[in-house]
């Protein structure tokens, strides 16, 4: 207790150190939400990858699908790290620094308001990201909370409470320079805490050899058949937990997507293409965030894989549910201190990491695009001349305090819900997924690209991807799970944005001209 006690405060020493180390880089506006928009690729890479995994991932998803699809769950990392991390760099990171840069957007909303002319827009985004991002954050501290109770025997509600109280410390104090310097440190941690917790955790099976030939053997339980299980495991064939492509390969891609394209949309993921220095930078920015992905998504969902092994069943007699959240606790109970440490300061460095990118991203949202909105010309920029230096200096000021001060309400509101959680880890992320990509993903990517988008289509995809996840949520899930839900949100979006940018007013040439104009230089 006393070496993960130890660990334990230097890793929260460290954080808040560099919060205070990046308090003078957080005095502006863009200082505080962007880095001054000259961030390394490193620290990118590292802060894209650091937000993309979190507990979420470690504890939600890896031990559900592992459970659900054994070795087979790790393509999901291979998604994540060859769509969500390659692609996404690739398809966005250029288009996004040029064109946020030369409208002069600061967050996702900011960008839709902009490059369609569209003040409503602007202001819908911003409400569509705060309220959304809460689940996902509430589940976020759900899964640090389970395994931090499980390593230091402490209650989930102080877990929680703790969390929550350092995240906002640093974040508060530095900004998105402390944010991403954080990131990278924590990265760090992660790739050697999941090579070094895989190595052991199969050796205590007898080698990796050993423990594909014990998954082979596993079948569905009398628990695993209910109504939804009796559907994955339909056509189930003896040795499904240890192939290539599981009992139900239609059931995970639908998760792959999810978790892979999903991440194209989100407001705190795609907000790192803005702050990277140049486009340089970006090419070595792909390679580092996906060499990272690799090792800590697949290494994540490939240790999930042999949750059968550990765990009797996810089943609770008492609740009558599963409760897959337990499964990756479980699995790492019976590690050594100084392990069970290591794992802690793991998932504390994902999950840290991820909250301080969401809190950051919801406050600067609601800041800019909803409370103090700039005005500008109708070609995007911010009029000179029309303050003095003295008044811009206080309304910067005034931001940055209001930025804090959400920071807190948002963390506060997330921490209650995940104190009283609706869901699981995975469902909490598949509901936020769904409708902040089924709404974001396509209008914006394919805004990036094609001058016909039109902001009636904007508005319709709007409606697409948060009224499908909002109706199917009130519903109790009678459409879709959560998770296939989000990844007919996102894809679908693709066709609404199209369809409908084919019958509708398409927007002014020269404002369109000036927009793209960025591409040529």
């Amino acid at each position: 207790m006393y070496i993960k006690v130890i660990l334990t405060i230097v890793f929260f020493c460290v954080m808040i150190g560099v919060g205070l180390y990046s308090r003078k880089q957080a005095n502006s506006v863009d200082g505080f939400v962007l880095g001054g928009r000259s961030v390394g690729p490193w620290l990118t890479a590292f802060a894209f990858g650091t937000s993309y995994f979190s507990a979420v991932v470690f504890v939600g998803y890896a031990g559900q699908f592992g459970w659900k699809y054994g070795i087979s769950s790790a393509w999901i990392g291979v998604g994540n790290a060859l769509i969500g991390s390659l692609l996404a760099w690739i398809v966005l990171g250029r288009r996004t620094k040029l064109m946020t840069q030369h409208i002069q957007s600061r967050t996702m909303p900011d960008f839709f308001g902009t490059r369609f002319s569209d003040e409503g827009l602007r202001v819908t985004a911003s409400v569509i990201a705060f309220v959304f991002l809460i689940p996902y954050t509430a589940g976020v501290y759900m899964g640090i909370s389970k395994l931090f109770e499980m390593g230091f025997n402490i209650p989930y509600e102080y877990c929680a409470l703790i969390m929550a109280i350092l995240t906002a410390v640093y974040v508060i104090m530095g900004g998105y320079k402390a944010t991403a310097i954080n990131d990278f440190i924590q990265g760090i941690i992660m790739l050697f805490g999941i090579c070094t917790v895989i190595a052991v955790v199969l050796n205590s099976q007898g080698g990796l050899v050993e423990a594909f030939h014990k998954m082979a053997e596993q079948v569905p339980n009398n628990d695993d058949l209910t109504q939804k299980g009796a559907e994955l495991y339909a056509n189930f064939q003896p040795g499904d937990f240890a192939s290539c492509l599981g009992p139900n390969a239609m059931s995970l891609f639908g998760v792959i997507v999810l978790t892979s394209l999903g991440t194209w949309g989100l407001p705190q993921m795609v907000g790192k293409f803005y702050s990277i220095t140049d486009e340089s930078a970006i090419k070595r920015g792909t390679i580092i965030s996906t060499v990272f992905a690799f090792v800590v998504a697949g290494g994540c969902y490939f240790l999930g894989g042999f949750g059968r092994l550990f765990v009797p069943t996810a089943f609770n007699a008492e609740k009558g549910k599963f409760v897959y959240d337990n499964i990756v606790p479980t699995m790492l109970e019976s590690l050594p201190d100084i392990l069970v440490a290591l794992v802690v300061l793991l998932v504390l460095s994902a999950s840290m990491s991820t909250l301080a990118s969401l809190v950051l991203t919801s406050s600067s949202t609601m800041t800019l695009d909803l409370i103090y909105r700039d005005k500008k010309s109708k070609d995007g920029e911010v009029p000179d001349g029309s303050i003095d230096d003295t008044m811009v200096e206080k309304r910067e000021h005034r931001k940055i305090v209001v930025m804090r001060v959400l920071i807190i309400f948002f963390i506060v509101i997330s921490l209650l819900i995940a104190l009283n959680p609706p869901q699981f880890i995975a469902q909490l992320m598949g509901i936020s997924w769904g409708a902040l990509a089924g709404a974001f993903l396509a209008p914006f990517m394919l805004g990036l690209y094609w001058k016909g988008v039109t902001r009636t289509s904007v508005w319709a995809c709007f409606v697409w991807g948060v009224g499908l996840t909002v109706v199917n949520m009130l519903t109790g899930n009678a459409i879709l799970n959560p998770i296939d839900c989000g990844a007919v949100a996102m894809v679908g979006g693709f066709v609404v944005v199209f369809v409908v940018s084919l019958f509708t007013k398409k927007m002014d040439e020269d404002k369109l001209a000036n927009i793209f104009e960025c591409y040529k230089k």
